[in-house]
C-alpha cells in the first residue's frame, strides 16, 4: 500500500480508501440488508492489504454501513484504521439536531471519537440555509474540542464557486471530499477545486472515481482508446492518483475480486505516474464517453426508496444501456420491470436528494415513451 500526506491534518492515509455506500447485499424477510459476513470479510482484506481509510455515512445502506463498520473493527482492527463519518445535515431542523445526530453516529460506530467528520453533501441552498443558519462549523470545532471528533470537512455537490465560497467561509476545514474522475473534470468542483483546494492546504478525498462503475465496465470503442496492458478501471483510478493534490480515492467495492484488483492497482500507484502521451488518452475518452452518457446516474441511490416504487436508478441504467448494447435489449429488460417509468408522480423527492441534480420527474415521463 501507498501513503499519502492528508493536507493539514498530520496524518497519513492510504491512497485507496474503502467506501461504505455498495456493499453486497442479501434479501431478508423481503428486505435488501448488507451481507455482513462478507461485508466484513472484505473491510478486514482491504485492512490487511494496508487501508487505513474507512468513509461512511448516516444514510449509507439505511443507517447499516455504520452499523458494519462497529462489527467489521473489532479484533483490534479499530486500531488499524481512520474513521471518516459524515453529519446528515438535511435532517437538522434546529442547531441542536447536529450534536444528537454526532452522538447517535458515535454509539452506531461503538467509538468515542471519529476520526474525520464531514458535513454531507454540501450545495449552494445547504450551505446558506443550515450551515449558516445553525452554525454548524462552530458546532463541529465544539465537537472537536470535546473530543467526539478529530478533524473537521466536507463533502460537495455543487459549482466552482459554490466549492471555493465554501472553503473560504471557514479556516477550520481540514479537509474535502469531491466527486472528480477523468469525465468529471470539469463538472461541480472539477479539476480547478481540486488545486484550489489543495493550495490551501486541505487533503481531497475523492469520491466516484469511477463514476458508479462506468468507467470500469465500458463499451469496447471506449476501451479501446487505452493501452492493453491495463484494464480500463486500472487507467481509470491511475488519473487520480497520477495527480499530488489528490490524497486518496474512496472505491465502493461490491464484491471481493473488487477488494483484490483494487489493493493491487494501489500498490503500483504514485504521483507523476503517468506519461505526458499517456495522459493525452484522457481526453480522448471523456469525448467518447460524454457521447454514450444518456443520463448522468451514478447510481448512488440516494434518490431511493422512491414513494411511488420506482427503480429510479435502474431504469436509468437500462437507458444508459441504449448507448452500448442497443434499443431492442433495452426495451426488453424495461417490459420486465414491475413497475414503470410512468408511475412517477412527480413528487420531487429524488430531486431534492440528487448529487447530480437530474431532473428525474422530466425524464422519467420522456422514458415512459422511449423505452415502451
Amino acid at each position: 500500500m501507498k501513503y499519502r500526506k492528508f493536507g493539514k491534518t498530520g496524518a497519513e492515509v492510504s491512497v485507496l480508501g474503502v467506501g461504505g455506500m455498495r456493499f453486497p447485499t442479501k434479501k431478508v424477510n423481503d428486505k435488501e440488508v448488507i451481507d455482513q459476513k462478507r461485508a466484513i470479510g472484505m473491510i478486514r482484506t482491504a485492512i490487511d492489504g494496508g487501508v487505513n481509510y474507512l468513509d461512511t455515512a448516516y444514510s449509507y445502506h439505511n443507517g447499516e454501513s455504520e452499523i458494519l463498520y462497529k462489527n467489521a473493527l473489532k479484533d483490534g482492527y479499530r486500531d488499524k484504521v481512520y474513521i471518516a463519518d459524515k453529519s446528515p445535515v438535511w435532517l437538522i431542523k434546529k442547531a441542536e439536531d447536529f450534536d444528537t445526530l454526532l452522538d447517535e453516529q458515535l454509539k452506531r460506530l461503538g467509538v468515542d471519537s471519529i476520526d474525520f467528520y464531514l458535513l454531507h453533501g454540501l450545495d449552494r441552498p445547504r450551505f446558506e440555509e443550515l450551515v449558516k443558519k445553525f452554525d454548524l462549523t462552530g458546532r463541529m470545532q465544539k465537537a472537536k474540542e470535546a473530543g467526539k471528533i478529530k478533524h473537521l470537512g466536507f463533502s460537495f455537490h455543487d459549482d466552482l464557486d459554490t466549492f471555493k465560497d465554501i472553503i473560504d467561509y471557514y479556516d477550520g476545514w481540514e479537509f474535502c471530499q469531491i466527486q472528480y474522475n477523468y469525465v468529471d473534470v470539469n463538472y461541480q468542483a472539477g479539476r480547478e477545486g481540486l488545486k484550489y483546494a489543495s493550495d490551501k492546504g486541505l487533503g481531497v478525498v475523492i469520491m466516484e472515481p469511477l463514476r458508479g462503475g462506468k468507467l470500469a465496465d465500458v463499451a469496447p470503442h471506449l476501451a479501446e482508446t487505452f493501452k492493453v496492458e491495463k484494464k480500463p478501471v486500472e487507467w481509470a483510478l491511475d488519473f487520480l492518483w497520477d495527480q499530488p493534490e489528490v490524497s486518496l480515492l474512496l472505491s465502493g467495492m461490491s464484491n471481493e475480486q473488487q477488494v483484490r484488483d483494487n489493493l493491487i492497482y494501489a500498490s503500483r500507484s504514485s504521483a507523476g505516474m503517468l506519461s505526458e502521451k499517456e495522459r493525452e488518452i484522457f481526453p480522448k475518452a471523456k469525448e467518447i464517453f460524454d457521447t454514450m452518457a444518456l443520463v448522468g446516474c451514478t447510481k448512488c441511490r440516494y434518490c431511493m426508496p422512491c414513494p411511488s416504487g420506482i427503480d429510479i436508478p435502474g431504469i436509468f441504467a437500462i437507458y444508459n444501456g441504449t448507448a452500448v448494447t442497443g434499443e431492442d435489449k433495452a426495451k426488453k429488460e424495461y417490459a420486465e420491470l414491475e413497475t414503470k417509468a410512468d408511475a412517477c408522480v412527480k413528487c420531487r423527492k429524488c430531486e431534492k436528494a440528487c448529487p447530480q441534480h437530474i431532473k428525474v420527474s422530466s425524464l422519467m415521463e420522456k422514458l415512459a415513451v422511449s423505452l415502451q
